[in-house]
């Protein structure tokens, strides 16, 4: 079998709207793409493709699924032929082996570091907010920068104490073994004992797209410190520093909202535009943006703007990374703050509508921005213009879009004074020398494999149950980490807010009920998982799941046929979401998986009551009644609940 990682790596890499774009012409509509489904015959398209959600879905035919699914369908392949045709497609080597004990032991420990750095979050946060340390020296630190207490807890922002062991010894006794505090790099192993790496600092978590914690970055706070101002995790099995940037969990959402994505250095400037009311905004953490880093961005967006302060040498330093950006196809822009400012400080200094107002009016193109910059520093020089036309010219050889390189071509040619011609000749030079070196790097597509004739697989009788059980799952597949309510507590007068995923794994494993769809099942046990480990998967954790039957079912559930009209939006007019329902809906979704799991019960009731009629057997007969009649009076008092509703 294919390994994991491998695995992860090819779903990371494939974005849909590039798989399918492959075989079905797709139109933007919206936040979505759109196109005639190749699965059957239709005139009027219904076929979606979600980037943000990495779905595909018709809703002519039902077919649905992510981008393994459209291959496995499209080309009649397996799931691990699917894989190994995108992982060719992306340039991915397959690393092929069975799962071996020491593999099942490394998945354990990867969902035991995320544990750990959950309750790291929940400790600094609570150092932060209810203790004096914290309050004193953290939280009086973020309050001195301008952060409100929304944005403080938006970004789950924290504190280590000074103390060099405090969290260390906290963690253990709460039960965290060792081993996992040093993997996630949360502790550091001096002799025989174990101190704090972020210890006196002010915390920020960096999140997965799902909101998991993956690592942390601390900031100093002592002046007199000789440390660097800034520490951030080491690699470790869950956090990639390459492929994350900070913020993107918090601005997903935004991004796709606004299609656009603002990009900054450092965690306080992401803060900054999100109190400016600018929240489509992620930091790079300080570091060259990577491949991952923009494929993760253009999940949502292809459009990108980079805001820059005003120092020359960090910008000329950053420009080739940004040529990872052309090279995906997206609109790079670049926005030059004024001298002495950054995003942070100048977001403080003006209204929030004066720094939007100084963004729009100050957007360049990337290629016109950088042409601009080099052309000033050459001073007429022969030979340094000549480098200069050379880094231009390279930067546009990787646009992949003929006609926008053709557009700069035209451009730069009168800008840099350098004849059309020359200009596509060197640019073609250098698309032909990288298609050059990629077909000798990698091998080609064409040898597939002739695929198999597939099994036709027999029509399931959908039971009782079926519908509810699938509502179920679609609510924590959409709105697990939602607040659903809030308690009280008795003992320590404190408030406790119970999510979605709270009250749905209570309900149903209080009353010991089990899901009959063994895919539903499956679902439902991982989601009863992280429950009991305080966390929330996600639904990219299912929407990439290595069983094929479980992305496929969590994808159908997370389509939507239709999106909200974006001249609601514009006439600013109030329509109430499902999200702002949950507190009715999830609720009776409930009670009705419940009503239809007493009904399927009094159904089997029925039929053993009939074989023992039949059989004269007097002594079973008897407690199935009675069986049948307290079936019966829990029914009535769901259907009460549920208004009255006459359940059939």
């Amino acid at each position: 079998m294919i390994d994991r990682q491998t695995i992860e790596r090819i779903l990371d890499a494939a974005q849909i709207v590039d798989v399918v774009q492959e075989f079905v012409p797709l139109k933007k509509r919206g936040v979505n793409y759109l196109g005639l489904c190749p699965f059957h015959n239709e005139k009027t398209p219904s076929f979606t493709v979600s980037p943000s959600k990495e779905i595909f879905k018709c809703f002519g035919c039902g077919k649905v699924g992510n981008s393994v699914n459209f291959i496995m369908e499209h080309e009649h392949l397996t799931y691990p032929e699917a894989l190994k045709y995108l992982a060719r497609k992306y340039h991915i080597e397959v690393v092929e082996k069975e799962r071996s004990p020491e593999e099942i032991e490394k998945q354990n420990e990867r969902e035991s570091l995320l544990v750990v750095t959950a309750y790291a979050a929940r400790r600094f946060t609570e150092n932060l907010l209810h203790s004096d340390e914290g309050i004193n020296i953290g939280l009086a630190y973020f309050r001195e920068r301008g952060f409100r207490q929304e944005t403080i807890k938006k970004f789950e922002l924290g504190y280590s104490f000074e103390q060099r062991d405090a969290f260390s010894k906290k963690a253990l006794e709460d039960g965290h073994k060792e081993d996992f505090l040093l993997k996630t790099g949360l502790s550091i192993r001096h002799e025989e004992r174990i101190f704090d790496r972020f210890s006196g600092r002010v915390m920020f978590p960096i999140h997965s797209l799902s909101g998991q914690v993956l690592g942390f970055g601390g900031r100093i706070l002592r002046s007199d410190a000789k440390v660097a101002k800034y520490l951030n995790s080491p690699e470790s099995e869950i956090y990639h520093k390459s492929k994350i940037v900070y913020g993107i969990f918090q601005a997903r959402r935004a991004i796709m909202q606004e299609d656009k994505c603002f990009l900054v250095e450092g965690y306080t400037d992401v803060m900054s535009l999100h109190e400016a009311g600018i929240e489509n905004v992620v930091a790079s953490s300080g570091t060259s943006l990577t491949q991952e880093q923009v494929r993760l961005i253009k999940r949502f967006t292809p459009n990108i703007t980079i805001l820059y302060d005003g120092d020359a040498a960090g910008i000329k330093a950053s420009l080739r990374g940004i040529d990872l950006v052309l090279e995906e196809g997206m609109n790079v822009k670049i926005v030059l703050l004024p001298d002495g400012e950054d995003p942070d400080s100048y977001s403080k200094k003006v209204s929030n509508s004066d720094f939007t107002k100084y963004i729009n009016d100050h957007e360049t193109d990337f290629i016109r921005f950088k042409t601009r910059l080099l052309l000033a520093e050459s001073n007429n020089d022969p030979v340094m213009k000549a480098n200069l036309i050379r880094d231009v010219v390279r930067s546009i050889a990787v646009i992949p879009e003929a006609i926008i390189r053709t557009v700069y071509i035209k451009e730069c040619s009168t800008v840099l004074e350098v004849a059309e011609p020359v200009l596509y000749n060197e640019v073609n030079k250098l698309r032909h020398q990288k298609s050059f070196q990629e077909r000798n790097k990698y091998p080609g597509p064409e040898d597939l494999p002739v695929p198999p004739v597939q099994p036709v697989k027999p029509v399931q009788f959908k039971t009782v149950t079926y519908y509810s059980e699938k509502e179920i799952i679609r609510l924590l597949l959409k709105y697990s980490s939602r607040e659903l309510e809030r308690i009280l507590r008795k003992e320590d007068g404190k408030e406790e807010i119970i999510t979605v995923l709270d009250y749905i794994v209570k309900e149903i494993t209080t009353d010991e009920l089990s899901f009959d769809d063994p895919v539903c099942a499956k679902i439902f046990a991982d989601f009863r998982f992280y429950s009991d480990q305080g966390l929330f998967p996600g639904d990219k954790h299912f929407v990439k799941h290595e069983d094929p039957d479980i992305s496929r079912l969590s994808a159908d559930l997370l389509s939507e046929s239709h999106e909200l009209s974006r001249i609601w939006k514009d006439k600013q007019t109030y329509v109430e979401t499902e999200e702002m329902k949950l507190k009715n809906i999830v609720p009776d979704a409930v009670l009705k998986f419940k009503s239809d799991k007493i009904i399927a019960a009094q159904k089997e009731i029925k039929i053993l009551l009939e074989e023992a009629q039949k059989a004269g057997d007097n002594d079973k007969i008897l407690p199935l009644m009675k069986r049948y009649h307290t079936l019966s009076t829990a029914l009535g008092i769901i259907s009460k609940q549920l208004g009255n509703r006459i359940l059939l």
